[in-house]
């Protein structure tokens, strides 16, 4: 790993996490009963993640950079989801006593996002000559 690549990885860092910054605070005014914010960062970024690792892989129609990929999955996608938030609210969910809107968290937010990653993933595939991979290397995985 050179020292370029790393800042590539942390530019992409730093824009994912201001788009979830300024996501969140768009998502405000419906987030009353749930995180709404971070669920459709969640979602989007599964969706982001699950698209862009199978549209440019190496071997397809589409190949990008491993650079750029890292830019995107592990930098844009890192900074942009927010599973440790996610974790937090549904604690507070629970220590507040309202199980069921915790466990309506849990359920959309797991459910939503693996359903994103395949969409993107199906989308791309259809794209890309009908990939099967979305990762190529270890590291993309880490997004």
């Amino acid at each position: 790993m050179s020292f370029s690549t790393c800042l590539v990885i942390m530019a992409g860092g730093a824009l994912g996490t201001l788009a979830r910054y300024l996501i969140s605070l768009l998502a405000l005014p419906i987030s009353g009963d749930l995180p709404w914010g971070t669920i459709i960062i969640n979602v989007t970024g599964s969706f982001v993640i699950g698209f862009f690792g199978t549209l440019t892989l190496a071997h397809g129609r589409y190949p990008m950079p491993e650079t750029m990929r890292l830019f995107v999955m592990i930098g844009l996608c890192g900074g942009y989801t927010t599973f440790s938030s996610f974790s937090l609210q549904t604690l507070d969910l629970m220590r507040s006593g309202a199980m069921a809107r915790a466990l309506v968290n849990i359920v959309a937010s797991v459910v939503l996002c693996v359903g994103a990653v395949a969409l993107g993933h199906a989308l791309a595939a259809g794209l890309n000559g009908g990939a099967r991979q979305i990762a190529q290397v270890a590291i993309e995985e880490e997004g």
